[in-house]
């Protein structure tokens, strides 16, 4: 059984935005970056709204 990951880490979501790596944790220090998830001082992007975002979806929930 595979287990599809529910987060991408921030330079997996500057890929796929087509940005630097550090623009991508500028904005995710800033809240720039939707769907954020700070756990400690790590940053994780949630999978469904960063995919929604890019698909040009608007959502104003994290998870």
């Amino acid at each position: 059984m595979t287990t599809e990951r529910k987060t991408y880490s921030v330079p997996q979501a500057a890929t796929i935005l087509g940005i630097g790596k550090a623009t991508a944790y500028e904005w995710a220090r800033s809240g720039e970056l939707p769907g954020v998830l700070k756990i400690g001082s790590r940053f994780l992007v949630s999978r469904r709204v960063l995919d929604s975002y890019v698909n040009g979806e608007q959502h104003n929930e994290a998870s």
